[in-house]
């Protein structure tokens, strides 16, 4: 950084001691490899574009419209989406200082404290071991699509066996088969919205102009369950709310790759000032669209009942007449949830090394091969995989409606940790002297849009399981799905305190002044170059795109 550190920050170590000191200054490596950095530009913009869109855009649109209508669909993706925004423009100015492996998991070690550290980790990982089985979960549900008598663990092992070979195979193909299967899902996106605007005008082989029907009738609100009036509308949109936190989940994953990044303070920052664009352009774009088409009570949008047809546009497009045309779309969606769920074991795998190198989890998941691949972490991972299984008896569209809460609970409570960590971030820049202007990525919405994240990740998370006591009966799926996770955070950050107090650490945080701005920082520096200049206009609009 430009500026000179201050004299209350501790002096910097070697880039080899920043490297193996844990927590508590012990050697954690003993001389394993490290994470090596194989993602390239393209990579990384792809990668934080795959994380925008997924499975909760294609299929679990198709309950937010059940239960919201089109408007409560639009605006709890709106609302949702504004958090999102906040939380990741929060995220980057970190990282792109910052690219350390172990990403916001490490940063919240050195802006709050080492039990903060710790429970955001284990919360992070338990938030991607649950989602990798609901995304195979739906990636059976879009393939009953065309058939629903085959076994669903046929498909579950198929799907599950090209996630772990892609993985497998180290960060550098796991970067290409994302820019593969990335690239699928933009074209698609892309084509479903522009499709979408011309059925809705007339242009379908029904020629059937639709406008604004479905707004009017069954209307633009859903009653919720049953309840009446002005409640029954409000609470309908709320019920969008923790599915459109589990389509946006996902979008942070380029802080866990930061550490495998080529030239992260060049790269990082261009993926984190598009967000926006893809949150406009593919999320609230997509829902306007499927609100357009489809009308909120449409059988097909059930995915509990034995008659689901699955994702809304693939439901679109088989209203409009056109015949061919939903099998080619579901095809591109399963590649989604391919991509998805080999996002899902990466991200998991990295948290979970992650936590090891922060001394908060066992060593041997710290294990890796020469060519920087964390062997143990992935493989652990995995075994977790087998829980898409549940889907053969209960259901696969039941058992993603399960997961994709927990995920969404144990996600916003993810946001909410990386929004307080950007909180003491700031505050710490400010104690000692640093001016925001010269890093790498700045925005002019801090503290004020981390502080809007932070507190309404947790008012959404509180009052996400509000089903359950409106029902006047329990519930118990819907309850422990949705406060598990939300329990679960403050008691392990309790335990996780009383043990670092233990080892001789204080109850309080670190204070500003005392915060590590300065360690990594070398080898971080050593690894930013300036990209080569474009040769011609293809290339200019390449290096513009990515």
């Amino acid at each position: 950084m430009e500026k000179e550190k201050s004299e209350n920050t501790p002096k910097s170590p070697s880039v080899q001691e920043s490297f193996t000191n844990g927590p508590t200054g012990g050697d954690i490596y003993h001389g394993e490899h490290k994470l090596v950095r194989q993602l390239k530009n393209r990579h990384i913009a792809m990668i934080s574009i795959g994380g925008v869109i997924g499975t909760g855009l294609f299929l679990g649109t198709a309950t937010s419209l059940k239960n919201g209508g089109p408007i409560g669909l639009l605006l709890g993706y709106l609302a949702v989406g504004s958090i999102t925004y906040s939380v990741m423009i929060s995220l980057g100015e970190m990282v792109a200082y910052l690219p350390v492996p172990g990403g916001h998991i490490k940063l919240a070690e050195r802006f709050v404290d080492p039990a903060f550290s710790f429970t955001m980790g284990w919360n992070y990982w338990y938030n991607w071991i649950i989602v990798l089985p609901a995304e195979l979960s739906a990636a059976s549900v879009l393939i009953n699509f065309w058939n629903k008598t085959v076994n669903n663990a046929a498909w579950i092992t198929i799907i599950m066996v090209v996630v772990i070979a892609i993985n497998m195979c180290g960060a550098g193909v796991y970067g290409e088969a994302e820019f593969i299967f990335a690239s699928i899902k933009v074209i698609t996106i892309t084509g479903l919205i522009i499709l979408g605007i011309i059925l809705d005008l007339g242009g379908g082989p029904n020629h059937d102009r639709l406008g604004f029907r479905y707004w009017k009738h069954p209307g633009p609100f859903v009653q919720y369950d049953g309840i009446s009036g002005s409640k029954g509308q409000f609470l309908g949109w709320w019920a969008v709310m923790t599915q459109a936190a589990f389509s946006y989940i996902g979008t942070e994953i380029v802080a866990i790759a930061a550490g495998e990044a080529k030239n992260p303070r060049r790269n990082l920052p261009k993926a984190i000032k598009r967000v926006y664009i893809r949150i406009l352009l593919f999320y609230i774009g997509g829902v306007i669209i499927i609100g357009l088409l489809v009308p909120s009570n449409d059988p097909g949008l059930n995915l509990n009942g034995t008659n689901a047809a699955g994702s809304p546009f693939v439901i679109a497009i088989s209203r409009s007449g056109i015949k061919s045309l939903p099998s080619i779309i579901n095809a591109c969606l399963l590649t989604s949830a391919w991509s998805a769920g080999s996002s899902d074991l990466y991200t998991s795998s990295r948290a979970l090394y992650g936590l090891a190198a922060a001394g908060n989890a066992p060593r041997i998941f710290l294990k890796t091969l020469s060519n920087g691949l964390p062997i143990v972490s992935i493989v652990f991972c995995s075994l977790f995989s087998t829980l898409a299984y549940m889907g053969v008896k209960s259901g696969s569209g039941k058992v993603f409606g399960w997961f994709a809460n927990m995920t969404s609970i144990a996600g916003l409570m993810t946001w909410f940790g990386i929004s307080l960590t950007y909180i003491r971030f700031y505050k710490g820049m400010k104690a000692q002297g640093y001016e925001r202007k010269h890093l790498p990525f700045a925005s002019p919405l801090q503290p004020f849009a981390a502080w809007y994240a932070m507190i309404f990740c947790l008012v959404i998370c509180f009052f996400s399981g509000f089903a359950t006591f409106l029902k006047g009966e329990w519930v118990a799926a819907t309850f422990v799905t949705n406060y598990f996770p939300l329990a679960l955070f403050p008691v392990l950050y309790a335990g996780a305190k009383m043990y670092y107090y233990r080892k001789g650490h204080p109850l309080s945080w670190k204070k500003p002044s005392e915060m590590d701005f300065v360690t990594d920082i070398a080898e971080i520096e050593a690894e930013t170059y300036d990209d080569p200049p474009p040769k011609n206009k293809l290339e200019a609009f390449w290096a513009w795109l990515m």
